[in-house]
């Protein structure tokens, strides 16, 4: 089911990313087709990379947050992911600009991930398990 969500989701995460460019935040798409495949590089990338991202943060995380328990903390480790993740996906796509760099990763994916979650709630398409769990469940034969 997981991933029949996604392919739902997919033209939806590009139509926001243009929505996205349209902002006055920096971020630049070619077109359409460029839009599309940035939002399957964010998606691979998230998953692929979620963990070792959360390992190399894990010690810092740990201490600012004091184990989880400033949960404010958690949210911005959170946001920085995103940012990474959003920001990597603009370096490997020729037609995915960042105008102001890293500012415009940051706004552009704090957008991004508003938009995203709001409008694919709405349309009931929002899945309530990360994609990190997805991939977890798949690769131990969950679900």
């Amino acid at each position: 089911m997981g991933a029949f969500i996604w392919l739902l989701q997919w033209p939806i995460r590009a139509v926001v990313l243009l929505i996205v460019g349209a902002l006055p935040l920096g971020v630049e798409f070619s077109g359409f087709g460029t839009a599309l495949l940035s939002a399957a590089v964010i998606g691979l990338l998230g998953t692929l990379l979620i963990w070792p991202l959360r390992l190399v943060l894990a010690l810092p995380w740990a201490l600012t947050s004091l184990g989880g328990m400033v949960t404010p903390i958690t949210a911005v480790y959170n946001w920085v992911i995103t940012i990474v993740l959003f920001a990597l996906a603009a370096w490997l796509i020729q037609g995915f600009r960042l105008k102001n760099g890293l500012i415009s990763a940051a706004l552009g994916a704090i957008v991004y991930s508003v938009l995203s979650t709001l409008i694919l709630g709405w349309l009931g398409l929002d899945v309530s398990f990360t994609r990190a769990a997805a991939a977890l469940s798949a690769a131990v034969g969950v679900g």
